[in-house]
C-alpha cells in the first residue's frame, strides 16, 4: 500500500510554464495542489492548501517570490520552498536563502533533475543547483577581510564547528561537499536513519536553519576547501 503523493503548488505568473510544470509533475506521479500567478496567491494557496512543497518563481506582479516564500515561512507552515527561476543571481539566492526557502534550480533543469529536487526537499532536505551552490560558496569563502564570517540568519553560536563529535564533524564536512543524506551513508557505512540523526544533532548544536547554512559553515570552517572534491 503506497502512502499519500507528494503534493506541489506551482506559483509563476506565466500560464505556459506553470502548463509545463504542471504536465512533467504529474506524469511523475506527483499531485499538484494548485497554481498561483503571483506571490500574494501563492501565499494564500499554501496556507490554505498545504502543500508538501512550493515551487516559486522569483520575478512576479506585486509580491515576488522571496516576499512570498518568508511569508510562508514565517507562517510556520510546513511547506518546502523550492525556487526555480531563470536568474542565475547573487542577490537572488541571498535573499532566498534569508527567506528560508528550501532550494534553488535554474529553470533549464531536466525533467528528472526537477522531480528528483521535489522529493529532495519534500523529504526535508536543502538542494541546491551546482552552478548556485558554487555561486553561493564563492560569495562567503572569497569575503574581503573584516566582514562577517557567517552565513545570514546564522547566529554567533554558529561560527565554528566545535562541539561536534568526530563523526558529527565528519558528517558536516561530507554535506559541506555536497553529498545527500544516502551518498553520506553509503561513503561512512551507516543507516539512512543514522545519517539523519548526526544532521540533526550537528544543525541544532551548531544552531544552523539548515543544510545550506551547514555548507557555508564548512567552508567557513576549513573542512572543505574551495575547489575541492570529496575523498
Amino acid at each position: 500500500m503506497t502512502g499519500p503523493l507528494t503534493s506541489v503548488l506551482i506559483a509563476d505568473d506565466q500560464d505556459v510554464v506553470r502548463s509545463g510544470l504542471r504536465l512533467i509533475l504529474e506524469v511523475e506521479g506527483l499531485a499538484v495542489a494548485g497554481e498561483a500567478g503571483d506571490g500574494a496567491q501563492a501565499v494564500a494557496l499554501a496556507e490554505r492548501l498545504r502543500p508538501d512543497v512550493v515551487l516559486m518563481d522569483v520575478r512576479m506582479p506585486g509580491t515576488d517570490g522571496i516576499a512570498a516564500t518568508r511569508r510562508i515561512v514565517e507562517a510556520g507552515l510546513d511547506s518546502r520552498v523550492l525556487i526555480l527561476t531563470t536568474f542565475d543571481l547573487d542577490e537572488h539566492v541571498l535573499a532566498g536563502l534569508r527567506a528560508g526557502a528550501s532550494g534553488f534550480l535554474l529553470k533549464d533543469v531536466g525533467r528528472r533533475q526537477l522531480v528528483e529536487a521535489v522529493h529532495t526537499v519534500a523529504a526535508g532536505e536543502a538542494l541546491f543547483a551546482q552552478s548556485v551552490l558554487r555561486r553561493l560558496v564563492a560569495h562567503y569563502v572569497a569575503r574581503p577581510a573584516g566582514s562577517p564570517a557567517r552565513p545570514p540568519g546564522v547566529s554567533p553560536a554558529a561560527a565554528g564547528p566545535g562541539g561536534l563529535t568526530a563523526r558529527e564533524r565528519e558528517v558536516l564536512q561530507l554535506i559541506g561537499y555536497g553529498l545527500s543524506n544516502a551518498d553520506i551513508a553509503a561513503e561512512l557505512v551507516i543507516s539512512m536513519a543514522t545519517v539523519k540523526t548526526h544532521v540533526r544533532h550537528l544543525l541544532q548544536k551548531l544552531a544552523l536553519r539548515d543544510r545550506a547554512q551547514a555548507v557555508i559553515l564548512a567552508y567557513e570552517s576549513g573542512l572543505v576547501m574551495p575547489g575541492s572534491s570529496a575523498p
